[in-house]
């Protein structure tokens, strides 16, 4: 993978870290190619129990590469291709699918501002954790482009149609508080103490009930655009699959020795 973003393996932890500092971790083409072998490797890879996301510097990710962009689009005009805009079906599309169908955990730890599709990416994860400094914007319609990273499905969820529509259409920033407020982001921590608090979540994650985790972002994605009836017969698919589990007999037993499970992602 090229320098523009760094993956690590640790104890079961992937660590994938959006690495074009000087640019506000923009995603030029090189990144866009990197971080999605990445994310599509962890998800592949039976060694890793857990996904964090992260970057360097002083930004999260302010999305697509305008510099980069103007002067493709420009090649566009000259040759009379489409080549540009296929980015979201051939970069930023896999991206997201991979985050949110993966079969474990992903905790987004965001550092600065996360913008246009970096903001997507962070809301692909299962759990975010912010910097008390970071901040958060659409951007979309700001540059006459629509909405994409998924955003259009993610941020409706999160906070319902009405909000989703007002930070869309009227692009502005909100700042780690107010994400917090409208249910955006699930903890703030001082920007000093992230990248560990980060690191602590996503681990705690990796050394949990992967098997459960699983089951749970399956079932919640499921829930969300099925009925009632529907959902109730989804867990009940999922539980009897989890209740047969290595790890759910090593968890009652644990329980009942008063001792700390260890889980074996079985």
């Amino acid at each position: 993978m090229a320098d523009t973003v760094l993956y690590d393996v640790t104890d079961g932890l992937a660590t994938i870290t959006i690495n074009r500092p000087e640019a506000m971790n923009a995603m030029n083409v090189e990144a866009k190619v990197a971080l999605r072998e990445a994310v599509q490797t962890a998800a592949a890879d039976p060694a890793v129990r857990a996904v964090l996301l992260t970057a360097t510097g002083r930004a999260f990710c302010v999305g697509q590469d305008l510099k980069e962009h103007v002067g493709l689009l420009q090649n566009d005009k000259e040759t009379g291709s489409r080549d540009t805009m296929s980015t979201v079906r051939e970069h930023y599309n896999p991206i997201v699918r991979a985050l949110t169908e993966m079969k474990k955990p992903v905790v987004a730890g965001v550092n600065g501002v996360a913008a246009g599709a970096g903001f997507g990416f962070a809301l692909a994860a299962d759990y975010r954790i912010v910097a008390d400094t970071a901040a958060f914007n659409t951007s979309f319609a700001g540059v006459a482009l629509t909405a994409d990273s998924g955003m259009s499905w993610t941020l409706p969820r999160l906070i319902g149609p009405s909000r989703a529509a007002d930070l869309l259409l009227f692009p502005r920033s909100i700042s780690a508080q107010e994400a917090y407020d409208l249910g955006i982001v699930n903890k703030i921590v001082p920007a000093a103490d992230l990248a560990a608090e980060a690191a602590a979540v996503a681990r705690a994650l990796a050394e949990g009930p992967t098997l459960a985790y699983a089951a749970l972002k399956e079932s919640l994605a499921y829930g969300a655009d099925h009925s009632l009836v529907e959902a109730l017969e989804k867990e009940d698919e999922l539980q009897s699959k989890a209740g047969a589990s290595e790890d759910h007999t090593i968890a009652v037993q644990a329980f009942l020795a008063k001792e700390k499970p260890k889980y074996v992602g079985r």
